[in-house]
C-alpha cells in the first residue's frame, strides 16, 4: 500500500460572524487539503489552515513544505512502514507544524481504512462521544454577553471567552457582562492568547477570583516563550492555567511538565505536527497526571474531524474546542463528526469518515507530486 500521489487544494469558506482574539480578526476560513492516494487507489484526507501568529505558517508555506519538500520524500513509501513513514515525516522539514499535520491526518486516515476501523477506535476507543465549549470573541462586554446568551441557547453549557485586548479591567467587566448574562451553571473558561503579562494576569484572575466569577481555568495567560512567567502565573493564582502557544512539540510538553509550569495543557495538531506526535504529547502529560484539552485553529470540519477521532482516542483528554464548523457559512466536508448542539458524534465509517465535495476545491497545482510509474 505505497503512496502513489500527494495532491493539494485550496479551501476558503467565509465565517458567520468576525472571529476575534487577542492575536488576530479572521473573516474567511482558509485551508490547504491534501489528498494522499496509495496504488490501490485508497485516499486519504487531511487539513491545513494557515495560522501565521501562531504556527508561522502560510498558505504558500504549508503548499511548498508538502510539494517540494515532503512529497519527494513520502511518494512510494508504504504506509504500513508506519514508524519509518512518521519519522521521515517529522524530520524531513523542521517546524512547517500545520503542513506536517495536513499529511499525518491523511495517513492516519488511510491506516484506518486498512484496519477497517474508525480511526478512533485504531488509536485506543475511548468513547464515541465528545462535548466542545462555544467561543465567545473578543469585543466590548455588552456584545460578547449577547454573544453568549447566544451560544448558551444554542446549547452549549461551556463558554470559551476570549480575553487578552485592552485594559484588565476591561477584560473584567466582559467576563463579569457575560456571567451575568448567562447565570451561574454555565462553564466559562477564558484565553488570554498570550495576551497579559505575569504580573498582571495574577492580578486580573485574582480579581475574577474575588468576584465570584468562578472561571474554570485560563489558557495561556502569558506569552509562549516566557515559561517562568507561566509558572509564576500558575504557582500564584488558584484557577487551573493552561498552556496552549507554549506546547507545540514532546519537547516543549516536557519542558512545562517538569517545571510545573501549567495545571493543563491544550494539544493542537496543528502545534504538533499531527496525531503521531500529540499522541506523545497527551501520554508525556498523562504520565505526570496532568490532563489535556484538544483544541483547533479555525479549520473546516475536515480538521476538526481528525482532531476529533485523536480526542476520543484517550481518556486522558478532558475537554475540546471543535466549535469552528459551526462558525462557517458552508461546509466542504461529507460525513465527518456530527454536531448535536454541544455532542459531537463520531463516525462508524472506516479512517476519519469523511468525503469532499468537490465543488468547494480549487486545484492547487494541477501535476501535484507522483510516483514514477
Amino acid at each position: 500500500m505505497k503512496i502513489q500521489s500527494i495532491q493539494l487544494y485550496t479551501v476558503a469558506v467565509p465565517l458567520r460572524k468576525p472571529f476575534k482574539t487577542a492575536l488576530r480578526t479572521v473573516h474567511t476560513a482558509y485551508s490547504t487539503y491534501v489528498k494522499v492516494t496509495t496504488d490501490n487507489g485508497k485516499s486519504g484526507w487531511g487539513e491545513a489552515p494557515p495560522t501565521h501568529v501562531i504556527t508561522g505558517d502560510s498558505m504558500a508555506s504549508i503548499a511548498y513544505a508538502i510539494e517540494e519538500v515532503l512529497a519527494p520524500k513520502l511518494v512510494g513509501m508504504d504506509i504500513r512502514n508506519r514508524t519509518e513513514l512518521f519519522k521521515v515525516l517529522q524530520n524531513t522539514i523542521i517546524r512547517n507544524s500545520s503542513a506536517k499535520a495536513a499529511v499525518d491526518m491523511a495517513i492516519h486516515d488511510l491506516l484506518g481504512q486498512l484496519a477497517g476501523l474508525p480511526l478512533y477506535q485504531l488509536l485506543g476507543g475511548h468513547k464515541s462521544k465528545l462535548d466542545s465549549n462555544f467561543t465567545v470573541s473578543v469585543n466590548d462586554p455588552t456584545e460578547m454577553a449577547e454573544d453568549a446568551r447566544r451560544y448558551v441557547e444554542d446549547g452549549f453549557t461551556t463558554l470559551k471567552v476570549k480575553v487578552g485586548t485592552g485594559s484588565a479591567g476591561l477584560d473584567i467587566e466582559r467576563v463579569r457582562a457575560i456571567r451575568k448574562k448567562v447565570g451561574t451553571t454555565v462553564k466559562i473558561r477564558l484565553d488570554a492568547n498570550q495576551g497579559w503579562q505575569p504580573k498582571e494576569a495574577i492580578r486580573t484572575i485574582a480579581a475574577m477570583e474575588d468576584a465570584g466569577l468562578a472561571i474554570e481555568l485560563v489558557e495561556q495567560p502569558v506569552h509562549a516563550e516566557d515559561i517562568d512567567g507561566l509558572l509564576f502565573v500558575t504557582q500564584n493564582t488558584l484557577t487551573p492555567i493552561m498552556a496552549d502557544e507554549s506546547v507545540f512539540s514532546p519537547r516543549d510538553a516536557l519542558r512545562v511538565l517538569q517545571c510545573g509550569a501549567a495545571d493543563l495543557i491544550n494539544i493542537k495538531l496543528m502545534k504538533s505536527g499531527g496525531i503521531h506526535e500529540a499522541l506523545k504529547i497527551n501520554a508525556l502529560a498523562e504520565s505526570y497526571g496532568v490532563q489535556c484539552m484538544t483544541g483547533s485553529m479555525i479549520e473546516t470540519k475536515l480538521g476538526i474531524t481528525a482532531a476529533a477521532h485523536f480526542a476520543a482516542s484517550q481518556p486522558n483528554i478532558t475537554r475540546c474546542d471543535f466549535d469552528a464548523p459551526l462558525m462557517l457559512t458552508g461546509d466542504p466536508v461529507l460525513g465527518g463528526v456530527t454536531y448535536f448542539q454541544q455532542t459531537i458524534e463520531l463516525p462508524d465509517e472506516a479512517g476519519l469518515g469523511v468525503q469532499i465535495d468537490n465543488s468547494w476545491l480549487t486545484q492547487h497545482r494541477t501535476s501535484g507530486s507522483e510516483e514514477k510509474q
